[in-house]
């Protein structure tokens, strides 16, 4: 397999609800620990927290940022982690929309 470069992913949401925000976020500081792949953690750093009012936030409220050794590791926290299924349970029925993006970083070595 070809050796690929970290993966940055960037989730937003738009959840009015303070308490909401709340729910999704205690739930995101427990996946650099509860999400495992081969019994191991596997999610390099997570940061989340709620967005600062701003009008260019186009209503978008909590921003998540986290970082992958691999695609392959951000594809099975999409498609087979069970820590990320429970939170993707929860998320759908706190967001009114939600937008995610990745990316390898052209900085990276």
């Amino acid at each position: 397999m070809v050796e690929s470069k970290r993966l940055y992913r960037i989730t937003l949401f738009k959840i009015p609800s303070t308490d909401d925000q709340k729910k999704l976020l205690d739930i995101y500081a427990e996946m650099p620990t509860k999400a495992v792949k081969d019994s191991k953690p596997y999610i390099l750093s997570v940061t989340a927290g709620p967005a600062r009012p701003d009008q260019r936030a186009q209503g978008y409220t909590v921003a998540v940022f986290s970082v992958f050794a691999s695609l392959d590791d951000m594809l099975y926290y999409d498609n087979e982690c069970a820590a990320h299924a429970s939170l993707k349970s929860v998320a759908k029925t706190l967001h009114q929309g939600a937008l995610m993006v990745y990316y390898e970083s052209i900085f990276d070595n």
